[in-house]
């Protein structure tokens, strides 16, 4: 397996590539803000707001957003490594076991319509679900590719092309096979006054990362769609090698019934990116 031009020598993320699946961004998450106290007053929205707890996220702005799945609230926040992060809701998102997609960045999928992943049909559920729920929000990051960035996502892409899978080739490049960090959308859902949630996710790491940066998972709910023969191996490679769970059926093949046509199936339903 030959590795893609550029990936020999391949940009860390700040604090270096962690051996350990899932390792948090260190360098981003772990040290607090030094402001000149624990608040920062707002008296408008284009002032920011330091969330209280252990500064690491401001709310910089708001706005309403009619989409096609309905109208939306969007929120806008910076982590403490100047990414910038949404939160998008309906209704009120304050208390217990509050509807919840913790949704990544896919560029190529979301963007392009990429038929290596099913990150833009992911995305597309979660608002429509929220939309049909009338109380939830979609607490969208900026980790690209699970944390590696759109560049070595595209370089990714050349190795699986060679035969590696989705694991393989971050492995190839550097990296753990999953990158991403779930503490700033912890601190969001604080700032938002949600205590708990009814988490859409295929990815138990997901729910396990959310309750160890300290927001009750009460359930995990299975989030499927955009399933297709393209993507199918992909899908069972999350399954099998990142441990992911998806309802009897749902991918075909190794036992499950043949895939269908619909890549918008709620509760049920070749390598490629991100989500789960």
């Amino acid at each position: 397996m030959t590795l893609p031009t550029g990936a020999r020598n391949v940009p860390q993320r700040a604090g270096g590539a962690n051996p350990r699946r899932g390792a948090a961004r260190a360098d981003e998450y772990n040290a607090p803000r030094r402001r000149g106290g624990a608040r920062v007053s707002a008296q408008g929205s284009s002032i920011p707001r330091v969330t209280p707890c252990a500064q690491r996220v401001t709310r910089e702005g708001e706005a309403l957003i009619r989409t096609d799945f309905g109208e939306f609230r969007f929120l806008g926040y910076r982590d403490a490594g100047g990414l910038e992060h949404l939160a998008v809701l309906q209704g009120d998102v304050r208390g217990e076991a509050v509807l919840c997609r913790v949704h990544s960045e896919c560029l190529t999928g979301e963007v392009f319509h990429s038929r290596r992943c099913e990150c833009g049909a992911q995305l597309d559920l979660a608002l429509q679900r929220i939309a049909a729920c009338g109380r939830g929000v979609l607490v969208y990051l900026r980790q690209e590719g699970r944390g590696i960035g759109l560049l070595n996502k595209i370089r990714a892409y050349a190795l699986q092309d060679q035969g590696a899978d989705t694991v393989e080739a971050n492995l190839a490049l550097g990296f753990a096979g999953d990158l991403r960090s779930y503490g700033v959308a912890a601190e969001i859902l604080r700032d938002l006054g949600v205590a708990s949630v009814s988490l859409l996710s295929n990815n138990p790491d997901k729910a396990r990362g959310l309750q160890t940066a300290g927001i009750a998972v009460q359930q995990r709910l299975p989030h499927v769609a955009g399933v297709h023969a393209e993507n199918a191996a992909y899908l069972r490679t999350k399954r099998s090698r990142m441990g992911h769970d998806y309802p009897e059926g749902a991918l075909g093949g190794g036992g499950d019934p043949p895939l269908g046509a619909d890549e918008g199936v709620d509760e049920g339903s070749g390598e490629g990116s991100e989500e789960g």
